[in-house]
């Protein structure tokens, strides 16, 4: 039971970072907990054309139920933002087939992977550095993964612990290493929904989930999974405080006419769960690493996760393995990880919350005038040449230097400025 490296979670996170671990050279082993690949689901499964891409896969029949050109944004008044790519944006994926299609790819690797294997513990022997230096036993140190297989009791050695557990990450508890800045509590339901195009999402800022948004991504013309998320602390600033997304999303499918007049009733799914936006401080210590959800890693814009957190884990996977292979998994090693990740992510992740904060706060009002202020032909142009779900500050810096910087700067004050 002794491994270079142990990814505890078998999401897309999790076995990208496990094969990248396996590539390098490590022996590798992916742990998860329930007993099978990718259930019980807590994403709506909307991917990124470059969330696809960067987990090494091209669309397949296997997983894609529908492809997304586009989103129709609806203000609280019922004004409607058309924003349309032109092209494919994103895909409307089967988690459970996606997320065991990355598991397949881990295995064929060498990774081995455990089911119903939970982890309860994490044992790691600290040592005291004299002037300022390791030996290199203490620079590799094992961690001691207790983990519960099939109800029974067994402990495993690892060089490495990578954790890709989730918002309610175990192995960043068990690493003193804290929690993300903030979680947004969410529901969803795939139920009967007569889409208004199949080409495109639809989206519900306002009110009707306060502090994000609601939306509905159609798997085809007649299903659409309908969901919200809301920020519990601007949720409860009404003099009724409110904190529950189900009495947030009964009211708005009761309560909004586009929607009352598209949903059939009932429901063929359901399921809650958490979006963790706002990185940890810190996303190493000694012979651990976290990755995606764990990491606070999600969008905040969109509270996507499976593009930033497929980033993060080919990074996390390559570093485990290579400090593993040269006997030196301190944190002073494994930091390269951190330092790394957030080169490529930490801008877009800091614009990303400006924007999210910046939008969570808006009163109805302001945002019925808002998304009627870009509501013009050259404006929507530019939203569809830089529109990007990954890269929200590529579409901010070109509307700030476009000819429509004025009007712009009035529906937006001065907040646009204070992004770059």
């Amino acid at each position: 039971m002794k491994y270079d490296v142990v990814v505890v979670g078998a999401g897309p996170v999790g076995s990208t970072a496990a094969r990248y671990a396996a590539m390098n050279g490590a022996k590798v082993l992916l742990l998860e907990e329930h007993a099978s690949i990718g259930s019980p689901v807590g994403c709506t499964g909307l991917l990124s054309t470059r969330a696809v891409e960067e987990c090494d896969l091209k669309p397949s029949d296997e997983f894609v139920f529908n492809s997304v050109r586009g989103a129709f944004v609806h203000a609280p008044d019922g004004q409607c933002l058309p924003i349309d790519g032109k092209r494919t944006k994103a895909y409307v994926v089967s988690r459970k087939n996606f997320d065991r299609t990355l598991a397949v790819m881990a295995v064929e690797e060498g990774v081995e992977l455990s089911l119903k294997t939970r982890a309860i513990g994490l044992e790691k022997e600290n040592f005291k550095a004299e002037n300022g230096k390791r030996s290199d036993k203490e620079k590799n140190s094992p961690v001691k993964l207790k983990v519960l297989k099939n109800g029974k009791l067994e402990t495993i050695s690892a060089s490495v612990v990578i954790g890709a557990d989730g918002v309610k990450s175990r192995i960043a508890s068990y690493a003193d290493l804290g929690k993300p800045a903030r979680v947004l509590p969410g529901i969803q339901i795939e139920a009967p929904y007569a889409s208004e195009d199949s080409d495109f999402v639809e989206l519900f800022p306002g009110s009707s989930a306060p502090g994000f948004f609601a939306w509905t991504v159609p798997l085809d013309e007649k299903i659409s999974r309908i969901a919200l998320a809301i920020e519990p602390g601007i949720a409860c600033k009404s003099r009724h405080c409110e904190n529950s997304p189900l009495f947030y999303l009964e009211k708005f499918l009761r309560s909004n006419p586009h929607v009352k007049a598209r949903y059939s009733g009932g429901m063929l799914d359901f399921v809650v769960g958490g979006i963790p936006i706002g990185p940890q401080e810190r996303t190493y210590s000694d012979g651990i690493l976290l990755a995606g959800d764990a990491a606070g890693q999600a969008k905040p814009t969109s509270g996507g996760g499976v593009y930033t957190g497929a980033f993060a884990a080919k990074i996390a996977g390559k570093i485990a393995a290579e400090a593993s292979l040269e006997g030196d998994t301190s944190a002073s090693r494994l930091s390269e990880y951190d330092r790394l990740w957030r080169k490529g992510l930490s801008k877009e992740l800091e614009i990303g919350m400006k924007i999210h904060d910046y939008m969570g706060k808006l009163e109805d009002h302001q945002l019925n005038e808002l998304i009627g202020s870009l509501n013009s032909p050259s404006i929507l142009n530019t939203i569809t040449e830089y529109g990007d779900m990954d890269h929200p500050s590529v579409l901010m810096r070109k509307l700030m230097f476009s000819g429509n910087s004025l009007r712009l700067m009035r529906a937006f004050g001065t907040f646009i400025k204070t992004l770059f």
